[in-house]
Protein backbone atom coordinates (compact mmCIF):
# COMPACT_ATOMS: atom_id res chain seq x y z
CA UNK A 1 0.00 0.00 0.00
CA UNK A 2 2.57 2.61 1.15
CA UNK A 3 4.41 1.90 -2.23
CA UNK A 4 1.14 2.26 -4.60
CA UNK A 5 0.35 5.48 -2.57
CA UNK A 6 4.01 6.72 -3.02
CA UNK A 7 3.53 5.90 -6.83
CA UNK A 8 0.41 7.63 -7.16
CA UNK A 9 2.17 10.81 -6.05
CA UNK A 10 4.55 10.69 -8.54
CA UNK A 11 2.92 10.01 -11.05
CA UNK A 12 0.14 13.08 -10.21
CA UNK A 13 3.30 15.47 -9.78
CA UNK A 14 4.59 13.88 -13.38
CA UNK A 15 0.81 14.40 -14.72
CA UNK A 16 0.93 18.01 -13.36
CA UNK A 17 4.61 18.49 -14.82
CA UNK A 18 3.37 17.15 -18.51
CA UNK A 19 0.26 19.33 -18.43
CA UNK A 20 2.72 22.56 -17.65
CA UNK A 21 4.69 21.88 -20.39
CA UNK A 22 3.67 24.45 -23.02
CA UNK A 23 3.60 27.42 -20.35
CA UNK A 24 7.11 26.20 -19.58
CA UNK A 25 8.38 25.87 -22.65
CA UNK A 26 12.07 27.08 -21.53
CA UNK A 27 11.97 23.76 -18.92
CA UNK A 28 13.25 20.44 -21.02
CA UNK A 29 11.13 17.33 -20.86
CA UNK A 30 12.40 15.03 -18.08
CA UNK A 31 12.52 11.24 -18.74
CA UNK A 32 13.68 8.98 -15.86
CA UNK A 33 15.27 5.69 -17.19
CA UNK A 34 14.94 3.32 -14.85
CA UNK A 35 16.42 -0.21 -15.15
CA UNK A 36 17.95 -3.01 -12.54
CA UNK A 37 21.56 -3.72 -14.07
CA UNK A 38 25.11 -2.00 -14.05
CA UNK A 39 25.53 0.79 -15.93
CA UNK A 40 28.83 -1.57 -17.76
CA UNK A 41 26.34 -4.01 -18.98
CA UNK A 42 24.98 -4.12 -22.65
CA UNK A 43 21.78 -2.38 -21.21
CA UNK A 44 23.14 -0.07 -19.36
CA UNK A 45 25.27 1.29 -21.71
CA UNK A 46 22.19 1.19 -24.19
CA UNK A 47 20.15 3.22 -21.88
CA UNK A 48 23.31 5.89 -21.48
CA UNK A 49 23.48 6.25 -25.45
CA UNK A 50 19.83 6.60 -25.71
CA UNK A 51 20.51 9.59 -23.10
CA UNK A 52 22.91 10.99 -25.05
CA UNK A 53 21.50 10.86 -28.45
CA UNK A 54 17.75 12.33 -27.10
CA UNK A 55 19.63 15.15 -25.51
CA UNK A 56 21.82 15.96 -28.53
CA UNK A 57 18.63 15.23 -31.11
CA UNK A 58 15.81 17.25 -29.23
CA UNK A 59 18.59 20.22 -28.91
CA UNK A 60 18.02 20.21 -24.88
CA UNK A 61 14.10 20.33 -25.36
CA UNK A 62 14.15 16.53 -23.31
CA UNK A 63 16.97 15.71 -20.05
CA UNK A 64 16.74 12.16 -19.64
CA UNK A 65 17.81 11.02 -16.40
CA UNK A 66 19.22 7.97 -16.25
CA UNK A 67 18.88 5.55 -13.00
CA UNK A 68 20.73 1.97 -13.11
CA UNK A 69 20.99 -0.82 -10.70
CA UNK A 70 17.47 -0.48 -8.91
CA UNK A 71 18.13 3.17 -7.78
CA UNK A 72 14.56 3.77 -7.93
CA UNK A 73 12.64 0.95 -8.15
CA UNK A 74 13.61 -3.07 -7.55
CA UNK A 75 11.94 -6.14 -10.58
CA UNK A 76 8.91 -6.51 -9.00
CA UNK A 77 7.67 -2.18 -8.63
CA UNK A 78 9.04 -0.80 -11.92
CA UNK A 79 6.02 -2.03 -14.26
CA UNK A 80 4.00 -0.84 -11.91
CA UNK A 81 5.98 2.69 -11.60
CA UNK A 82 5.70 3.03 -15.46
CA UNK A 83 2.06 2.22 -15.62
CA UNK A 84 1.23 4.83 -13.06
CA UNK A 85 3.79 7.71 -14.27
CA UNK A 86 6.77 7.25 -11.58
CA UNK A 87 8.88 6.92 -14.40
CA UNK A 88 8.79 7.06 -18.32
CA UNK A 89 10.45 4.46 -19.40
CA UNK A 90 12.35 0.96 -18.77
CA UNK A 91 14.03 -1.82 -20.30
CA UNK A 92 12.94 -5.01 -18.39
CA UNK A 93 13.20 -8.64 -19.38
CA UNK A 94 11.01 -9.82 -21.78
CA UNK A 95 9.76 -12.31 -19.27
CA UNK A 96 8.58 -9.80 -16.93
CA UNK A 97 5.81 -9.36 -19.51
CA UNK A 98 3.99 -12.26 -18.48
CA UNK A 99 2.71 -11.72 -14.86
CA UNK A 100 1.68 -8.52 -16.59
CA UNK A 101 -0.72 -10.31 -18.07
CA UNK A 102 0.93 -10.65 -21.38
CA UNK A 103 2.16 -14.35 -21.73
CA UNK A 104 3.33 -14.25 -25.32
CA UNK A 105 6.13 -12.48 -24.53
CA UNK A 106 6.97 -15.48 -22.53
CA UNK A 107 8.05 -17.44 -25.65
CA UNK A 108 11.19 -15.27 -25.79
CA UNK A 109 12.22 -17.62 -22.31
CA UNK A 110 12.08 -21.28 -23.89
CA UNK A 111 15.09 -23.19 -23.73
CA UNK A 112 17.10 -23.47 -26.92
CA UNK A 113 14.16 -21.48 -29.61
CA UNK A 114 16.81 -19.36 -30.65
CA UNK A 115 19.50 -20.76 -32.64
CA UNK A 116 21.82 -17.95 -33.01
CA UNK A 117 21.41 -14.56 -33.39
CA UNK A 118 20.58 -14.47 -36.75
CA UNK A 119 17.74 -16.53 -35.91
CA UNK A 120 16.53 -14.02 -32.99
CA UNK A 121 16.74 -11.16 -35.74
CA UNK A 122 14.55 -12.83 -37.83
CA UNK A 123 11.65 -12.37 -34.78
CA UNK A 124 12.50 -9.27 -33.16
CA UNK A 125 12.99 -6.87 -36.02
CA UNK A 126 10.20 -8.61 -38.22
CA UNK A 127 6.46 -8.77 -37.88
CA UNK A 128 6.55 -10.85 -35.20
CA UNK A 129 8.28 -8.79 -33.02
CA UNK A 130 5.77 -5.76 -33.97
CA UNK A 131 2.93 -7.85 -32.79
CA UNK A 132 3.95 -8.51 -29.09
CA UNK A 133 4.71 -4.60 -28.72
CA UNK A 134 1.47 -3.77 -29.71
CA UNK A 135 0.15 -6.17 -27.33
CA UNK A 136 1.43 -3.91 -24.35
CA UNK A 137 -0.82 -0.82 -25.47
CA UNK A 138 -3.55 -2.63 -23.73
CA UNK A 139 -1.46 -1.73 -20.38
CA UNK A 140 -0.81 1.30 -20.40
CA UNK A 141 2.50 0.86 -22.35
CA UNK A 142 4.02 1.21 -25.70
CA UNK A 143 6.98 -0.73 -26.52
CA UNK A 144 9.70 1.13 -28.21
CA UNK A 145 12.34 -1.42 -29.61
CA UNK A 146 14.28 -4.62 -28.79
CA UNK A 147 17.47 -5.29 -26.80
CA UNK A 148 19.76 -7.69 -26.51
CA UNK A 149 21.67 -8.95 -23.51
CA UNK A 150 22.78 -12.02 -24.88
CA UNK A 151 22.50 -15.68 -24.44
CA UNK A 152 22.58 -17.35 -20.90
CA UNK A 153 25.15 -20.02 -18.90
CA UNK A 154 24.73 -21.67 -16.10
CA UNK A 155 26.03 -21.42 -13.02
CA UNK A 156 26.10 -23.09 -9.30
CA UNK A 157 28.10 -24.44 -6.28
CA UNK A 158 28.58 -27.73 -8.27
CA UNK A 159 29.43 -28.46 -12.06
CA UNK A 160 26.33 -28.65 -14.34
CA UNK A 161 27.45 -31.00 -16.95
CA UNK A 162 24.21 -33.94 -17.31
CA UNK A 163 20.71 -33.67 -16.66
CA UNK A 164 20.80 -35.49 -13.13
CA UNK A 165 23.92 -32.87 -11.65
CA UNK A 166 20.49 -30.09 -11.65
CA UNK A 167 18.44 -32.44 -9.19
CA UNK A 168 17.44 -30.66 -5.55
CA UNK A 169 19.12 -27.23 -6.73
CA UNK A 170 17.79 -24.54 -5.97
CA UNK A 171 18.12 -22.31 -8.47
CA UNK A 172 17.31 -18.34 -8.80
CA UNK A 173 15.42 -17.32 -11.67
CA UNK A 174 13.26 -13.96 -12.62
CA UNK A 175 9.30 -14.51 -12.31
CA UNK A 176 8.61 -16.40 -15.22
CA UNK A 177 6.38 -19.43 -15.19
CA UNK A 178 8.43 -20.65 -18.34
CA UNK A 179 11.48 -20.84 -16.32
CA UNK A 180 9.38 -22.31 -13.65
CA UNK A 181 9.13 -24.82 -16.05
CA UNK A 182 12.58 -25.42 -17.60
CA UNK A 183 14.21 -25.84 -13.87
CA UNK A 184 11.24 -27.98 -12.71
CA UNK A 185 11.76 -30.33 -16.22
CA UNK A 186 15.50 -30.70 -14.97
CA UNK A 187 14.55 -31.59 -11.59
CA UNK A 188 15.87 -28.64 -9.79
CA UNK A 189 13.99 -25.81 -7.30
CA UNK A 190 13.25 -22.49 -8.98
CA UNK A 191 13.01 -19.24 -6.99
CA UNK A 192 12.26 -16.26 -7.81
CA UNK A 193 13.74 -13.67 -6.70
CA UNK A 194 15.25 -10.10 -7.11
CA UNK A 195 18.10 -9.17 -9.38
CA UNK A 196 19.39 -7.08 -7.08
CA UNK A 197 19.04 -9.31 -4.25
CA UNK A 198 21.11 -12.41 -6.33
CA UNK A 199 24.66 -11.91 -5.43
CA UNK A 200 23.92 -12.05 -1.38
CA UNK A 201 22.04 -15.18 -1.92
CA UNK A 202 24.44 -16.70 -3.80
CA UNK A 203 26.91 -15.96 -1.20
CA UNK A 204 24.96 -17.16 1.93
CA UNK A 205 23.68 -20.35 0.16
CA UNK A 206 20.05 -19.17 -0.30
CA UNK A 207 20.09 -20.07 -3.37
CA UNK A 208 22.72 -22.71 -5.34
CA UNK A 209 22.74 -21.33 -8.72
CA UNK A 210 21.09 -19.24 -11.37
CA UNK A 211 21.60 -18.50 -15.21
CA UNK A 212 22.15 -15.28 -16.74
CA UNK A 213 24.32 -13.87 -19.47
CA UNK A 214 28.30 -13.78 -18.84
CA UNK A 215 28.05 -9.62 -18.52
CA UNK A 216 25.39 -9.52 -16.24
CA UNK A 217 27.29 -12.20 -14.36
CA UNK A 218 30.41 -10.43 -14.06
CA UNK A 219 29.90 -7.14 -13.51
CA UNK A 220 27.28 -8.64 -10.23
CA UNK A 221 30.51 -10.15 -9.61
CA UNK A 222 28.67 -13.80 -9.06
CA UNK A 223 31.26 -15.40 -9.86
CA UNK A 224 32.51 -14.56 -7.06
CA UNK A 225 30.21 -16.99 -5.13
CA UNK A 226 29.77 -19.44 -7.43
CA UNK A 227 32.35 -22.31 -8.26
CA UNK A 228 31.14 -23.32 -11.63
CA UNK A 229 29.58 -22.58 -14.79
CA UNK A 230 28.59 -23.99 -17.97
CA UNK A 231 28.33 -22.17 -21.36
CA UNK A 232 25.05 -24.04 -22.71
CA UNK A 233 23.66 -21.12 -24.28
CA UNK A 234 20.34 -22.17 -23.73
CA UNK A 235 18.10 -19.12 -23.18
CA UNK A 236 18.08 -15.75 -24.33
CA UNK A 237 17.80 -12.41 -22.56
CA UNK A 238 16.45 -9.35 -24.08
CA UNK A 239 14.67 -6.68 -23.30
CA UNK A 240 12.30 -4.05 -24.23
CA UNK A 241 12.49 -0.84 -24.03
CA UNK A 242 8.76 0.41 -23.12
CA UNK A 243 7.43 3.93 -22.26
CA UNK A 244 4.08 4.94 -20.39
CA UNK A 245 1.81 5.19 -23.39
CA UNK A 246 -0.06 8.40 -22.06
CA UNK A 247 3.87 10.42 -21.95
CA UNK A 248 4.72 9.08 -25.24
CA UNK A 249 1.46 10.47 -26.47
CA UNK A 250 1.45 13.34 -25.08
CA UNK A 251 4.55 14.77 -26.02
CA UNK A 252 5.08 17.30 -29.23
CA UNK A 253 5.27 15.17 -32.33
CA UNK A 254 8.66 16.64 -33.50
CA UNK A 255 9.98 15.50 -30.24
CA UNK A 256 8.46 12.28 -30.24
CA UNK A 257 10.42 11.83 -33.85
CA UNK A 258 13.62 12.91 -32.26
CA UNK A 259 13.33 10.27 -29.85
CA UNK A 260 12.28 7.61 -32.24
CA UNK A 261 15.79 8.72 -34.31
CA UNK A 262 17.47 8.29 -30.82
CA UNK A 263 16.09 4.73 -29.77
CA UNK A 264 16.75 3.52 -33.28
CA UNK A 265 20.30 4.61 -33.13
CA UNK A 266 20.90 3.21 -29.60
CA UNK A 267 19.60 0.35 -30.23
CA UNK A 268 21.58 -0.26 -33.31
CA UNK A 269 24.64 0.44 -30.72
CA UNK A 270 23.18 -1.50 -27.69
CA UNK A 271 22.70 -4.59 -29.74
CA UNK A 272 26.04 -4.09 -31.37
CA UNK A 273 27.82 -4.21 -27.96
CA UNK A 274 26.17 -7.36 -26.31
CA UNK A 275 27.63 -9.58 -27.99
CA UNK A 276 31.25 -8.36 -27.42
CA UNK A 277 30.37 -7.36 -23.92
CA UNK A 278 29.10 -11.24 -23.26
CA UNK A 279 32.81 -12.55 -24.76
CA UNK A 280 34.51 -10.18 -22.88
CA UNK A 281 33.10 -10.91 -19.47
CA UNK A 282 33.11 -14.85 -20.35
CA UNK A 283 36.73 -14.73 -20.49
CA UNK A 284 37.25 -11.98 -17.22
CA UNK A 285 35.15 -14.85 -15.65
CA UNK A 286 37.72 -17.63 -16.63
CA UNK A 287 40.69 -15.46 -15.86
CA UNK A 288 39.55 -14.62 -12.81
CA UNK A 289 40.15 -18.46 -11.27
CA UNK A 290 37.26 -18.36 -8.98
CA UNK A 291 34.76 -20.57 -11.45
CA UNK A 292 35.52 -23.74 -13.28
CA UNK A 293 34.18 -22.81 -17.08
CA UNK A 294 32.91 -25.36 -18.73
CA UNK A 295 31.96 -25.47 -22.46
CA UNK A 296 29.20 -27.59 -23.12
CA UNK A 297 29.46 -30.31 -25.75
CA UNK A 298 27.41 -31.32 -28.47
CA UNK A 299 26.23 -34.73 -26.53
CA UNK A 300 25.33 -32.72 -23.17
CA UNK A 301 23.11 -30.32 -25.43
CA UNK A 302 21.36 -33.01 -26.78
CA UNK A 303 20.82 -34.47 -23.68
CA UNK A 304 19.64 -30.89 -21.94
CA UNK A 305 17.32 -30.28 -25.53
CA UNK A 306 15.30 -34.02 -25.07
CA UNK A 307 15.00 -32.74 -21.29
CA UNK A 308 13.63 -29.41 -22.04
CA UNK A 309 11.35 -30.31 -24.74
CA UNK A 310 8.18 -31.24 -23.04
CA UNK A 311 8.34 -27.54 -21.44
CA UNK A 312 6.56 -26.21 -25.31
CA UNK A 313 3.82 -28.33 -24.57
CA UNK A 314 3.26 -27.44 -21.09
CA UNK A 315 3.28 -23.53 -22.16
CA UNK A 316 0.69 -24.03 -24.83
CA UNK A 317 -2.00 -22.58 -22.67
CA UNK A 318 0.20 -19.67 -21.46
CA UNK A 319 2.32 -18.81 -24.14
CA UNK A 320 -0.29 -19.51 -27.07
CA UNK A 321 0.64 -22.23 -29.28
CA UNK A 322 0.55 -20.25 -32.34
CA UNK A 323 2.80 -17.78 -31.30
CA UNK A 324 5.34 -20.73 -30.05
CA UNK A 325 4.77 -21.69 -34.07
CA UNK A 326 4.86 -18.54 -34.98
CA UNK A 327 8.22 -17.71 -33.68
CA UNK A 328 9.45 -21.18 -34.31
CA UNK A 329 8.87 -20.90 -38.20
CA UNK A 330 10.30 -17.17 -38.43
CA UNK A 331 13.46 -18.39 -36.66
CA UNK A 332 14.15 -21.54 -39.22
Amino acid sequence: MQLTRRLLIAATTAALALTGLPALAQDPIVIKFSHVVAPDTPKGKGADKFKELAEKYTEGKVKVEVYPNSQLYKDKEELEALQLGAVQMLAPSLAKFGPLGVGDFEVFDLPYIFKDTAALRRVTEGEVGKTLLAKLELKGIKGLAYWDNGFKIMTGNRPLLNVDDFLGMKMRIQSSKVLEAQFSALGAVPQVMAFSEVYQAMQTGVVDGSENTPSNVYTQKMHEVQKNATVSNHGYIGYAVIVNKAFWDGLPEDVRAQLDKAMAEATTYANSVSETDNAKALQQIRDAGTTEVHDQTPEERAAWVKALEPVYAEMESRIGKETIDTVRAATQ
